[in-house]
């Protein structure tokens, strides 16, 4: 075969195997009694995704479990799909209509929805076309999006269920509020990032002595205006006499009371804090205990509203500045001291958001919580790594309630509905005796006349009325994909007339039944609290069994300094431009080789030069194994072959070594180390495959032995780099093959062949390749040139090592470059040798004639006296108690590392110095 190409050109291979593999339906699952199931769903990517090194890393992993499994004979799914992505992708077509000067207000929610979906048709499947050329074997038929119409139909039905069940709730609390986005975030939307900020002091005047103060420190003093108290602790001997007393609230002039309680911290500030219960979670709490005022002073936008006086529609930042000026002006501001706050922060646009008191929907999480913490606990579900699973259940432990409604339009509109006649009546009753609303009513949207239904109800059950509107809410992004894998099989199914399920549906449920619960969920830290435990969670409530078995959390990719990658940083490599300089199989094994498990991954552009030289490797091998084969061996049975023929030592050696190596590659495969079992692949491959059996079998590589094992290795090593390199094991498979063969992703995996693996072979042999690397050491150290050959004695301390010795003293000749091999009887140091030695043989290199010995000890000399220098160098260093002391301790093992070399290498120069003589 001399007409393969010298050079590996992924783009000419990947486009037309992808576009084969789609072709035949080869990603395609379903349900096989025959077969184990294996299912991964994918963490489905925002609908404005495009592919960072983050998706690359996640679904690189999920492709080689997939085509792992399907390899070893499992029906192996792996479930495509993408998420809505609600604030995220509402804010992607705002700043697009915001170029034709328009407002999503401006259109009208109908018309806003219906751009956004136009969006989602031009751009939407970006990330998918992306995926696939990552080599992602989803099954595409499948491909599912949290804003399908069956889809939907699942988010509606959970919300109701778990409504009529007590566990979804309406109320006003303290919420974070993002004043950019417009509406209610989660705590794990709202990550807190430390600011350096200020405390400020600010005196509040007593009502009955105008000239005594209480003094309060605060970080957010625009938030005072909706002060309705002071708080001090009952224990703090200082404000005793105060407790009760009236303060008028500056600059707004209103009466607050001064309260005690025990979660006043006296150590913070002046011990005395202003209490905002409508801007602040503990002054929340605080407010319901004594009974006060609610008042909120904000906007949704984050700018002052009428309860905020002279500073009404500033925004909260500019309102904080002049309110300190005006405190100031009017001897009210104490001082301003330098302080470090930790602010929570919008995921999205990250504004500081603001706790913000708002009547929003929650869902009551610790009685999902408990099966989802003993799941864990008892091992049913298992994180790796392991260290996860403590984090896990600290959340689980201290879970908080989940604020799932959000203002915004894109997304699932709550199925709640109100009837108006029955609200009416509600705010009637609160009425005062005047016959005017009470503050309460004003912001009372009543309980009455709350329905909670998949469809709008054509009347209220209630009164009868037909006036009834639908909440303006959409439910948070996160309510859509906790139900991922089993809403992904259309869960729950459609009935017919007669409440019994549809023939499709009882095909879907089927399908539901085989593949649930899934087998492994591959995702990034960052969402182990927004979906996996919800998912998990979701999982019990609903389908009364864990959603996965394993969870494989993997590290961040940052760059090579460890920064995350970030526009804003410049340091992003884009995985598209990595796939279009070296090909997509380069990317994956660089990926994998150097992501180990559960760690950070640290990236430069030239990282992924290691699988781009593996693969010309790969190809290179390949084309010189197929140029040199007499006739086709893919007939010939390996084991019958290998009990009939007696094998040379380096075919059983090769042999050997190849199922030792997947013995390992297929347990660090099952317990997720991928880089592992990729640098095992490579190691095999590269070093033992490439440099040391096909150099020793290259003077008789025509043999029948030697063809067959030669073909029959690269024939498997295929199979097995398959998961990890689809593009170029499929294009050498039909070379080796033949262009009509089956794709190799149809083959099976290669299973162990225990009566081959020789550990004496191996042994034996490594002994061999050990003596030829001493002696090729001893040739470059006293330079002698590549194609001169020396004369070598050796002195084997043992018998059997003398009989392996004579009996492979062709391959020491050939491998050394020895003119003359002599085997010694008695260990007696020949005349001018300088030595080495190989366990137990002593190598003797004769360098007469080879060399200029005074030149040579003089070049010696010089090295020793280079090295010694280093030495001093070091030895000072670690001697140096200011640099013991400060230096990390890696740093410091790094130089010890580097002086004991230094102290080695001076060693052996020393010793080949006298050797000389």
């Amino acid at each position: 075969m001399n007409d393969i190409p010298t050079r590996y050109d992924p783009r000419k291979t990947e486009d037309k195997w992808y576009k084969l593999w789609e072709d035949e339906n080869l990603f395609a699952a379903k349900p096989n009694s025959d077969k184990k199931p294996f299912c991964v769903v994918i963490p489905p990517p925002n609908v404005t995704g495009i592919l960072h090194m983050g998706h690359a890393l996640n679904n690189t992993i999920q492709d080689i479990l997939i085509r792992y499994h399907r390899m070893l004979g499992d029906e192996s799914l792996w479930m495509p799909g993408t998420d809505h992505a609600g604030i995220a992708t509402q804010n992607v077509v705002e700043k697009a209509i915001a170029k034709e000067g328009l407002k999503r207000q401006d259109l009208g929610r109908e018309k806003f929805i219906q751009r956004v979906w136009l969006w989602r048709e031009q751009y939407g499947s970006t990330i998918i076309h992306q995926l696939k050329k990552l080599g992602a074997s989803c099954d595409w038929q499948r491909l599912r999006f949290t804003m399908d119409e069956e889809y939907s139909k699942s988010v509606i039905d959970v919300f109701v269920k778990l409504y009529e069940k007590g566990l979804i709730y309406r109320g006003s609390y303290i919420i974070n509020w993002c004043p950019r986005c417009q509406t209610a975030l989660s705590d794990e939307e709202a990550p807190h990032h430390e600011l350096q900020s200020n405390l400020y002091y600010l005196r509040y005047p007593l009502k009955d002595n105008p000239q005594e103060f209480i003094i309060v420190a605060t970080t957010r003093p625009e938030t005072m205006l909706g002060d309705t108290a002071v708080a001090v602790n009952p224990k703090d001997r200082r404000y005793k006499h105060l407790v009760g007393k009236i303060l008028i609230l500056p600059l707004v002039k209103r009466e607050i009371r001064i309260i005690a309680d025990p979660m006043v911290d006296m150590e913070f500030g002046t011990g005395a804090v202003k209490v905002t219960p409508a801007h602040d979670p503990n002054d929340y709490a605080l407010g319901k205990k004594h009974g006060l005022e609610f008042v909120n002073v904000m906007h949704p936008d984050g700018k002052m509203n009428e309860f905020a006086g002279d500073y009404q529609d500033m925004d909260r930042f500019e309102a904080r500045e002049v309110i300190l000026e005006d405190l100031l002006e009017q001897k009210l501001l104490e001082k301003i001291t330098p302080h470090t706050l930790s602010a929570g922060h919008c995921y999205r646009c990250h504004t500081i958001i603001e706790p913000y008191l708002s009547k929003q929907w929650f869902v009551k999480m610790k009685p999902l919580a408990k099966p989802a913490i003993e799941a864990v606990k008892k091992g049913k579900i298992k994180f790796h790594p392991d260290r996860w699973t403590k984090v896990y259940l600290n959340w689980m432990k201290n879970i908080q309630d989940w604020c799932i409604s959000r203002q915004i339009w894109w997304g699932h509109r709550l199925p709640v509905y109100y009837c108006k006649n029955c609200q009416q009546s509600a705010i009637s009753k609160q009425q005062s005796a005047k016959n005017e609303l009470t503050a309460e009513s004003r912001k009372l949207k009543a309980e009455e006349g709350v329905i909670v239904s998949k469809i709008k109800p054509a009347k209220c059950p209630y009164c009868g009325s037909n006036e009834i509107y639908q909440d303006e809410d959409v439910l948070d992004t996160w309510f859509s994909s906790w139900l991922w894998p089993f809403a992904t099989f259309y869960w729950p199914f459609q009935q017919s007339a007669k409440n019994e399920l549809t023939a499709e549906s009882n095909k879907l449920k089927a399908e539901l039944e085989y593949f649930y619960p899934t087998s492994v969920l591959v995702t990034a830290p960052e969402i182990i609290f927004f979906w996996v435990a919800r998912m998990i969670m979701s999982g019990f409530e609903f389908m009364g069994k864990l959603p996965f078995k394993d969870v494989y959390i993997h590290g961040t990719v940052r760059d090579i300094e460890g920064k995350k990658m970030s526009k804003s940083l410049g340091n992003i490599i884009d995985p598209l431009e990595i796939i279009n300089k070296y090909g997509t199989d380069a990317l994956r094994f660089s990926l994998i080789s150097i992501t180990a498990e559960g760690q950070d991954v640290f990236l430069s552009k030239e990282r992924f030069e290691q699988g781009r030289n593996f693969a010309n490797k790969i190809w290179n091998a390949s084309r010189f194994i197929l140029m040199n084969l007499e006739s086709p061996q893919d007939k010939a049975d390996l084991c019958v072959f290998f009990k009939k023929e007696n094998l040379s030592l380096v075919n059983r050696w090769i042999l050997s070594r190849f199922y030792s190596t997947l013995k390992a590659i297929n347990k660090d495969l099952d317990n997720f180390k991928f880089n592992e079992a990729a640098n095992l692949l490579y190691g095999f491959f590269w070093h033992e495959f490439c440099d040391w059996y096909l150099e020793l079998i290259k003077p008789e590589i025509k043999t029948k032995q030697n063809q067959l094992v030669m073909y029959k290795i690269l024939e498997k090593f295929l199979r097995v780099a398959h998961p990890f390199m689809p593009f170029i094991s499929e294009e050498i498979w039909h070379l080796i093959r033949n262009e009509q063969a089956s794709s190799i992703m149809l083959q099976p995996w290669p299973h162990i062949q225990e009566e081959i693996i020789d550990k004496k072979a191996e042994i034996e042999t490594e002994l061999l390749f050990k003596i030829i690397s001493e002696i090729r050491n001893l040739r470059i150290a006293i330079e002698v040139k590549p194609e001169q050959r020396v004369n070598v004695s050796l002195y084997p301390h043992t018998k059997a090592i003398a009989s392996l010795l004579e009996q492979n003293s062709a391959l020491l000749i050939n491998l050394a470059k020895i003119e003359k091999l002599e085997l010694l009887k008695k260990n007696l140091r020949p005349d001018a040798t300088i030595t080495s030695v190989a366990e137990d043989i002593d190598i003797y290199l004769h360098f007469s004639g080879l060399l200029d010995i005074a030149a040579e000890q003089q070049k010696i000399k010089d090295k020793i006296s280079l090295l010694e220098k280093s030495l001093n160098g070091k030895n000072s260093r670690l001697s140096n108690k200011e640099f013991m002391k400060n230096a990390p301790e890696d740093i410091i093992v790094k130089e010890k590392e580097s002086r004991d070399k230094l102290i080695a290498e001076i060693k052996r120069l020393e010793k080949m110095q006298n050797e000389l003589c």
